[in-house]
């Protein structure tokens, strides 16, 4: 009986461990593709030049990386708020090793070529059947522990990671339905403009869903939590949630504009991407005014700075999203280096940072310290990630936009200014700056990790016991 007395934190620990784990090995293989667009020459065989090593990149940082992550955070997060423990310790242990099951499989087929060739969704059907598995186990834990939970109210954050859980559920069922024609080939049920429309329904809202609505179930978990603070608005992070979750559904086809989708469905997508600044820059604003009051402890607390900082780039990315799916924007952005640096805008800025914030806030209670084990690392850890960031951006901005111009350029006769080789030559320079700032980032990974292993040494698990619950709050 005495388990039910504390929280399970022993799967918490798991991912968290593994989010940092998989995060450098995710940035790691970024930086070898970065260095091959750089160095051709380092395009080594088969198995790994960058077409086969760059969707495995993309799924390590998403699903490896982020997914860890976001398990680690909102099992975390739902028993701290509803007062119980996990409903099913031997679940959530299944979805551990399920998902670590499926980033080695991944690991493993990618390289080798085996690829359903779409976008965020290369995994062959058998992996993709394990995910589903795995996912439906998540669910039963994470709503089923909100079913039996010692508090009333259900706390904002549990909104969003429901809605996250709920939503990637359908998003990969219906995205991923494919014929098999042998144990690691199938092909998809759609066929053309309607494959193609699937998959950007399905791909948009991984980043809406997977790397939005989610995280910022972490960031109204953690940010009020390390500033001291309650959230600036409950009000507004219900009406923030409704307004998202409905908005985000129906931006995808902005990832078509100028191609065989019908015309209507592109202007729709627009539509769709333009109204939902309001709502993400509404969660913006509740996340940075939380600190009001508490605007002093950023001097002194890098992880306050992470969570805060992630939250300027989320902003960013939510203006410059809506921005990019503009007809009249995109004819100019769309296929250069400007979009690669919109997606790492928000993956690195906005998803790494709020992730690696809430890791440095839990790492130490899940193993009985006041604290990391060195806070002037942590202020290192941010100072290096910042900067590659920003160097990162920057120059795939300027790539991008250049890229774009030299692209559309024409002579007085009608021809084209450029030939194509022209324009990757001038990309050259920027590509290797896009390679400083993903090897600063990196480096930032390695000192979180040696930030963690002097932590997890020094401690020892712990698992904190639910407080008993006064009769009024039932």
């Amino acid at each position: 009986m005495e388990t039910q007395s504390t929280y399970n934190y022993k799967v918490v620990r798991q991912f968290a461990i593994m989010t940092v784990v998989w995060g450098i090995v995710g940035m790691l293989v970024g930086v070898i593709i970065a260095a091959q667009l750089v160095w051709p020459e380092l395009n080594f065989g088969p198995w790994f030049h960058y077409g086969r090593l760059r969707p495995l990149h993309t799924n390590a940082v998403i699903f490896a990386f982020g997914g860890c992550a976001l398990f680690a955070t909102s099992y975390y997060v739902v028993q701290r708020t509803c007062n119980v423990r996990l409903i099913s310790d031997k679940l959530a242990a299944f979805t551990f090793w399920g998902w670590q099951t499926v980033i080695v499989l991944a690991a493993i087929t990618l390289p080798l070529g085996l690829t359903a060739g779409k976008e965020y969704a290369e995994l062959e059907w058998p992996i993709d059947l394990l995910i589903t598995v795995v996912w439906v186990a998540y669910a039963i834990v994470f709503f089923g522990t909100i079913a039996v939970r010692k508090v009333k109210h259900i706390y904002v954050a549990n909104w969003f990671y429901g809605a996250f859980i709920l939503a990637v559920a359908l998003l990969h069922i219906v995205n991923s339905l494919a014929i098999p024609v042998s144990m690691w080939k199938s092909y998809s049920i759609y066929a053309g403009a309607v494959d193609a429309m699937v998959q950007w329904w399905y791909g948009h809202n991984a980043v809406g869903f997977f790397l939005t609505a989610a995280f910022l179930g972490m960031m109204y978990y953690f940010v009020p939590k390390q500033a001291g603070r309650p959230v600036y608005s409950y009000r507004l992070s219900v009406v923030h949630f409704w307004a998202l979750i409905f908005t985000y559904m129906w931006a995808g086809p902005h990832h078509l504009h100028y191609t065989a989708l019908p015309d209507w469905t592109q202007s729709l997508g627009m539509a769709f991407s333009m109204i939902l600044f309001a709502p993400s820059w509404g969660g913006m604003i509740n996340g940075i005014m939380t600190l009001s009051g508490a605007w002093h402890k950023l001097r002194t607390d890098p992880v306050l700075k992470f969570l805060v900082v992630s939250l300027s780039f989320y902003g960013m990315s939510t203006f410059e999203g809506p921005m990019m799916s503009i007809k009249t924007v995109n004819a100019l952005s769309h296929y250069t280096d400007w979009t690669v640096g919109h997606v790492h805008s928000g993956a690195l800025g906005w998803v790494a940072f709020i992730s690696i914030g809430s890791l440095y806030y839990l790492i130490p209670r899940l193993f009985g310290r006041d604290g990391m084990h060195s806070t002037k690392l942590i202020e290192a850890h941010f100072w290096l990630a910042t900067v590659g960031v920003v160097l990162y951006i920057a120059a795939l901005w300027i790539s991008g936009v250049m890229q774009g111009l030299m692209w559309r350029a024409l002579n007085a006769d009608g021809t084209l200014t450029y030939a194509f080789v022209e324009a990757v030559k001038a990309t050259y320079p920027y590509h290797f700056v896009r390679l400083l700032g993903g090897l600063l980032f990196l480096s930032g990974m390695l000192i979180m990790a040696y930030n963690t292993f002097r932590t997890v040494a020094a401690g020892r698990p712990v698992d904190a016991r639910i407080p008993a619950v006064a009769a009024h709050a039932h």
